[in-house]
């Protein structure tokens, strides 16, 4: 190899463990790997900004206005209200909620469809008594799993598609990938309906972990002059209140928790009760109690603008690794954390001294408006709100389905292009008012759509410099000249890749390599890149591998075994059942 197909290789090898090891974003990271591949000479500029006009990047960019219309009308609660119903059994609401978010996410961005049905899951659960646990993960898997059944279903395929436009004039239709698409919903949703019930916990969410939605902390100072110093938690009367209960004593510094009641009690220690809204008006009524200074649980909000918000911390939090005194919570985002729910579990002690981290899960108090401005950010993935300020509207939902539905059948049938079809879509749910222009912007998610630009410069690199002709020579040293043991290698390196890095940039990466591998051995490729569009969605084994698993992590009250558990055995299911019907359909 050249010194430039080394230095590419090195550069993308720097990119996947920045990547991997810092918390730099990502679309930050790859417009930095582009901008040096430009100036070292490897690119041109208009060959590493290639990605920036692919059809596949801006159909993305179209449909996240037609997928916004569906959310603000409230289209997809308006379905899965009616498919829901009443069963009575657990395994029926398994399959009411597994074919309905599979079907959906086929022609929708599985994120919102999920997002959507979270809330409504929780509610429907609650009435009928099932726990959330059985019913939020099969959600997020089914969305992946229906995300393969069109070429809309997820951005991978859109992403793959483009570069196969560009780099060998192949345009998929819409319902091309249905042919090993349908056989993985069927199948795998079949795997969901048998074996979710076995293998999953019987665990409740973070809100109905409190015994009320409404439960919070309130802490309180022995006061040094009062007459509770020396006697006990009984005796002080402090565990028969009405409305909470002593959950920790901070006493010099150290926190004690799961106290006795004989424990005494001394001058300065700090009281943390978890109760309802009440407890703070019953302990001011104890003598010898005080506020603790700095008391963080008060809000300059009056309390009919108040609603309890349940959102799960993003990557792009910027608080992360710090407490929660440390990120300023309450004055950035003028709300209040009751409780922080971390794998499914509550964190015990002081609240403002919690570690913040990916994936955990805060039930807050805030203004109404909270939802409305944090629904666009990244910060949080908001996934439950109570007293939302801003209800859609309903009476709009039909005619937003409507508007989905002529843009698959006009693309489905050739009229228009999928870019064109989607244009046409979005232009249709502004004029008609599903949404409005600036929603619709807000809604746009750029920083992905920068991502996966950017990514297209490294798959570039690799194949101008030649080092994707030398990695597939490499495959072709372990597969020997067997083109379904290469195409096994591909899918396999692809699953490897998407669980470092984001699943569109492991696609781009993985297709100049599969290209490769397809010239060496003389056969086709579009085996390879189907492979590849179904390798970078299933990703099922953490939480943190795909946005709709880590969504669910919270509501469901799942740990990291609990992925493992039911992930596992699906992803093996969904390789092995893509692997051996791509080459069928599509044969080599």
């Amino acid at each position: 190899m050249e010194w430039q197909a080394y230095l590419s290789l090195a550069t993308v090898v720097a990119v996947l463990a920045t990547l991997v090891l810092t918390r730099i974003a990502p679309d930050v990271i790859l417009m930095g790997a582009l901008g040096f591949l430009i100036i070292s000479g490897i690119l041109t500029p208009g060959e590493a900004l290639a990605g920036f006009s692919n059809p596949g990047v801006m159909t993305i960019a179209v449909l996240y206005v037609v997928a916004a219309g569906l959310k603000e009308t409230g289209a997809i609660q308006w379905i899965a209200h009616g498919l829901l119903g009443q069963p009575t059994r657990l395994r029926r609401a398994q399959l009411r909620v597994v074919m309905p978010a599979a079907g959906l996410s086929a022609f929708m961005n599985n994120t919102t469809v999920v997002a959507m049905f979270i809330p409504a899951l929780q509610e429907w659960a609650k009435r009928l008594k099932l726990p959330p646990s059985k019913l939020l993960l099969p959600l997020s898997y089914a969305a992946i799993l229906g995300g393969t059944c069109t070429l809309i279903g997820t951005s991978t395929n859109l992403v793959i598609n483009g570069l196969l436009q560009t780099e060998a004039g192949i345009d998929l239709a819409m319902f091309d990938l249905a042919w090993v698409g349908v056989p993985l919903v069927l199948i795998g949703g079949g795997f969901l309906y048998l074996f979710a019930d076995k293998l999953l916990p019987d665990r409740e969410g973070a809100l109905e972990q409190l015994e009320s939605a409404r439960e919070y902390s309130v802490e309180v100072r022995i006061d040094d002059n009062g007459p509770l110093p020396g006697k006990t938690i009984r005796e002080a009367g402090l565990r028969s209140l009405s409305h909470g209960y002593l959950a920790d004593i901070e006493r010099d510094g150290q926190l004690m928790t799961a106290v006795p009641p004989d424990t005494q009690l001394r001058a300065g220690d700090v009281l943390i009760f978890i109760g309802a809204p009440e407890s703070a008006r019953e302990l001011r009524r104890i003598h010898g109690l005080k506020p603790a200074n700095g008391d963080v649980h008060k809000l300059d909000i009056a309390h009919h603008r108040r609603c309890l918000v349940e959102a799960v911390i993003g990557p792009d939090f910027a608080g992360l690794d710090q407490t929660v005194k440390q990120s300023r919570f309450r004055s950035r985002y003028r709300a209040v954390i009751l409780s922080i729910s971390r794998a499914g579990q509550r964190l015990p002690g002081k609240v403002g001294d919690i570690t913040l981290q990916v994936g955990d899960t805060l039930l807050m108090e805030t203004d109404q408006e909270f939802v409305e401005q944090y629904r666009y950010r990244k910060d949080f993935l908001l996934v439950s709100a109570l007293n939302d300020s801003t209800p859609p509207n309903f009476r709009k939902a039909p005619l937003a389905l409507s508007i989905l539905g002529g843009m698959v059948v006009v693309s489905a049938t050739g009229l228009l292009s999928i870019l064109e079809a989607a244009l046409l879509a979005g232009g249709a749910m502004l004029m008609t008012r599903c949404l409005t222009a600036s929603k619709a912007r807000r809604y746009v998610d750029l920083t992905v759509l920068v991502v996966i630009a950017a990514s297209f410069s490294l798959g570039a690199a690799m194949d101008k410099t030649g080092a994707a002709g030398e990695i597939a020579n490499g495959l072709m040293h372990f597969g020997g000249a067997s083109p379904w043991l290469a195409l096994v290698l591909v899918y396999l390196m692809t699953v490897v890749f998407t669980e470092l890095i984001t699943n569109n940039a492991a696609a781009v990466l993985m297709f100049p390599i599969a290209n490769a591998v397809a010239e060496h051995l003389g056969v086709n490729l579009l085996p390879f890149a189907i492979a590849i569009m179904i390798a970078a969605s299933a990703s099922f084994m953490t939480p943190l591998g795909y946005q709709t698993n880590l969504m669910v992590l919270g509501p469901g009250g799942y740990r990291i075994t609990d992925y493992l558990r039911l992930g596992a055995p699906l992803t093996v299911i969904v390789a092995v059942t893509a692997l051996s019907v791509i080459p069928m359909v599509w044969g080599f």
